[in-house]
């Protein structure tokens, strides 16, 4: 059902800290313009958990007028059962095409709560659901067993897998086929999971460079690997900063360095500054500066 480069996109802020509807709109039609395959509204790097619901919902809205014929999916990533269910009908009502969803952040569920939850959420909103299992952020492991458990839901139609070992992919697909679009939501183990036979990418650092993202998937699926890991090798540096607990800085740093957007967060974030700001700079102008040539592809 879903496939390709589908980005989690930033969200922007005035100075006031309000949304900044205008930039997002412009940054969101980078994206399409690139060739991405849809667009994910408030995940983590869209700073999902410091927006309100009806901010969450706002996004989501414009998200869906950018992306046209290809989805807009809401994160749902609430402490509360409750509170998911209740962001998940609201996405329906506004025209989502999707969830993305991740267990309770804050109580870390077990096997059967895990289970309960997701079925709970599938329920009150009642559209297809991307299954975000990330271990290391999360601390909850949406193992392979539980994915066979919930696959008598035909809600369920995807999985971001980021339990940041390769082996989990081949695992997957193993045990289940074709029953899941797997998506790999780790930047820098991409080529490897699209190696193996993910089918998506939910891409982080391809919002400041979006078509080297769609040029890498694109060409792993024509099978034009050399190609796609010359890319992939310049990459990698910039896909490292994604595997951080400042993500958001250094993403928005990299889009407000790539083509002129804002640093802007919300607190407790603060944007980077000292040798952690320097590095990164470092890191986005060597990459600007070495940028490849794209091949044509498609």
């Amino acid at each position: 059902m879903w496939q390709g480069v589908i980005p989690a996109v930033s969200t922007k802020f005035n100075e006031d800290g309000s949304l900044d509807m205008g930039e997002m709109e412009r940054c969101f039609g980078l994206q399409m313009e690139a060739g991405c395959d849809g667009l994910i509204a408030c995940g983590s790097l869209g700073e999902g958990p410091m927006l309100t619901q009806d901010e969450r919902i706002a996004v989501l809205r414009l998200a869906k007028q950018v992306s046209g014929s290809k989805p807009a999916i809401l994160t749902v990533a609430e402490a509360g059962t409750r509170e998911a269910c209740a962001l998940a009908e609201k996405a329906a009502k506004a025209g989502a095409d999707g969830l993305m969803v991740v267990p309770s952040t804050i109580y870390h569920t077990n096997y059967r709560e895990t289970i309960v939850t997701l079925r709970a959420i599938a329920a009150a909103g009642d559209l297809p659901i991307m299954i975000y299992s990330n271990r290391l952020a999360y601390r909850v492991d949406v193992t392979t067993d539980m994915l066979e458990e919930l696959a008598d839901d035909a809600r369920f139609v995807a999985v971001k897998e980021s339990s940041d070992d390769i082996r989990r992919s081949t695992e997957i697909i193993n045990r289940l086929g074709q029953r899941y679009d797997l998506f790999t939501g780790v930047d820098n183990l991409a080529f490897e999971a699209l190696a193996v036979g993910a089918v998506g990418w939910v891409a982080g650092l391809g919002l400041a460079f979006p078509k080297e993202t769609v040029a890498i998937f694109h060409l792993m699926k024509e099978g034009r690997h050399a190609e796609a890991l010359s890319i992939y090798r310049w990459f990698r540096p910039l896909l490292d900063l994604d595997v951080s607990t400042f993500l958001v800085q250094n993403i928005k740093l990299a889009e407000a360095m790539a083509f002129g957007s804002t640093e802007r967060v919300r607190a407790p974030r603060l944007p980077l500054e000292g040798e952690q700001r320097t590095r990164a700079e470092r890191i986005i102008r060597a990459a600007m500066e070495t940028r490849p040539q794209l091949p044509r592809f498609g």
